[in-house]
């Protein structure tokens, strides 16, 4: 048994596709953010159809799996950051939970492939599989066991051309759109399909210039609002001390007064106040009625509490003034005009089978990590007379989850989040190239702050960027265009794509049918 392993072993190490497979998959790593160089997301699916295009369903699970492996591997590597630095497990150990983590996320993608080789016998069908089956698995991704659908093919086209499809086809129909484009260049290059290029090109050629030649329904208003971001830097190590909370406070205070007169919205990051809301509202008071003194208001992330129910919310809170012609305040404890996370963070903000899991490492058993789910339609927020869509954390990399919040009154996307945990890697820089495409889906102006970066703003229309650098104290006072109008995706999300894949699987099911009942009536005649 033992040798029979190690000849498995030894044939997979010596295995020319198996490699191919696993590098392909790292390089897409260069496709997002930091480094955005896009069109390597088509040449390793090219690749990655090549080195799963086999006669074995078997073999090709096991390339797709390897290239997932790698892709997942190299891509979210920031998550040991975390690990490593605040998780209390042995090297080795973190290690092998990094390995299980892109092991698990790795199986989505081999389904997928798996599922093209089974069923078709023509490229044309296995072009159509692939497509219906990364729809299939990506949603499943991004949707069982809480979901992670982190770096998903389409956000690596937040800054190509391709991104004038998001208004109308999201980054879920980015991402089957670059699966076509790098199975038909495999397709293409080996086997010289013209024809099948040109077919499934077709719609796609069609759709561009309909976007092209089509007004947008979504303009400038001709208003704007000035918002001030405060971006603490506060160290994660301090940030739940309790002597820290009166040195946090005065900071983000000291940040926030000389520019608060100037700024019609200020906002703070996730959890920027390190206490439990109801024993803060002191603060809370004083902070309010300081906001509507210098006719503004404030948003800011904080944990709440309720000890009569004994749940815990990841919250966001207005102080100051709810619409624009208040005269004062309108803040008070459990005011309805708040955000509770909803899609929580394995780990980080609950944990699974804590009974087990919380005594084994500091991992399991870090602060802050016994959060509810608050709703997962809200109203949005209104501070100041703004509408304000907001997310939490890595909630904006949830398309569906941020669009059912969406209205038709949203002034701005406003996300908060803690990237701390994650240093100097390129975590940071995805989570804010995910919550830049979730504004060009909805065609609304990005405000995002975070403790340590990136904070920044982004006007979808105009495609500008302005961010304050990683790991400062700053501030960024900025007047933020107000936008109306409805995106095509942000009324009818990702319907169309089910359509399609329902069409392309029925499509394939009727040609094998013919070709099953074409056999079986020759096989009577004879």
């Amino acid at each position: 048994m033992l040798k029979t392993f190690s000849n498995k072993l030894i044939t997979l190490f010596t295995d020319k596709f198996a490699w191919l497979a696993l590098l392909s998959g790292a390089a897409l790593t260069f496709s997002y953010a930091p480094f955005g160089l896009w069109p390597i997301t088509f040449a390793a699916l090219a690749v990655a159809c090549f080195v799963t295009d086999q006669p074995s369903t078997q073999q090709s699970a096991k390339y797709g799996f390897l290239f997932g492996f790698g892709w997942f591997a190299a891509g979210i590597s920031w998550v040991h950051v975390s690990i490593a630095q605040f998780g209390g497990l042995p090297l080795l150990a973190s290690l092998l939970l990094m390995g299980l983590l892109c092991a698990y996320l790795a199986i989505y993608p081999a389904l997928a492939f798996a599922l093209a080789t089974r069923f078709s016998d023509k490229s044309w069908q296995r072009v159509a599989l692939l497509l219906s089956g990364f729809a299939i698995f990506e949603y499943l991704r991004g949707t069982l066991l809480t979901g992670f659908p982190w770096l998903s093919f389409g956000y690596s086209q937040t800054d190509s051309p391709l991104n004038m499809l998001a208004p109308w086809i999201g980054e879920f129909g980015l991402t089957l759109v670059c699966v076509l484009f790098g199975a038909l260049l495999y397709y293409l290059l080996r086997h010289k399909c013209y024809q099948l290029t040109v077919f499934a090109l077709l719609p796609l050629l069609v759709l561009s210039v309909v976007t092209r030649t089509t007004n947008n329904p979504v303009e400038y208003t001709g208003e704007q609002t000035r918002i001030l971001l405060v971006q603490g830097n506060i160290q994660q190590s301090l940030r739940w001390e309790p002597e820290q909370f009166w040195p946090t406070m005065s900071k983000y205070q000291d940040m926030t007064r000389p520019l608060w007169q100037q700024a019609d919205l200020v906002v703070w990051p996730e959890a920027a106040i390190p206490e439990l809301e109801d024993l803060a509202f002191d603060f809370l008071h004083n902070l309010d009625k300081a906001a509507a003194f210098n006719q503004s208001a404030l948003i800011t992330g904080i944990p709440d509490y309720q000890f009569d129910t004994r749940n815990v919310y990841n919250t966001l809170i207005v102080v100051g003034k709810q619409q624009a012609d208040d005269e004062q305040g309108h803040y008070q404890y459990l005011h309805t005009n708040r955000y509770q996370k909803h899609q929580l963070l394995p780990i980080g903000e609950f944990v699974p089978f804590e009974k087990w899991l919380r005594p084994i490492a500091p991992l399991f058993n870090l602060a802050m990590s016994s959060f509810s789910r608050g709703d997962a339609q809200q109203a949005n927020l209104i501070a100041n007379g703004l509408h304000v869509l907001p997310a939490i954390c890595y909630e904006i990399a949830f398309s569906e989850l941020v669009r059912n919040n969406y209205t038709s009154q949203s002034d701005i996307l406003f996300t908060v989040s803690n990237d701390a945990w994650f240093g100097d890697s390129h975590g940071p820089h995805q989570h804010m190239q995910i919550a830049r495409m979730r504004a060009l889906e909805l065609q609304r102006p990005l405000v995002r702050v975070t403790n340590n970066g990136i904070s920044g703003i982004y006007d979808p229309l105009s495609q500008t960027q302005h961010t304050l650098p990683q790991f400062v104290e700053e501030t960024m006072l900025l007047d933020v265009k107000l936008m109306r109008g409805d995106s095509f995706y942000s009324q009818h999300g990702n319907k169309w794509a089910w359509l399609l894949v329902a069409t392309l699987v029925g499509l394939v099911l009727l040609k094998n049918s013919t070709i099953w009942l074409k056999l079986r009536m020759e096989r009577n005649y004879l």
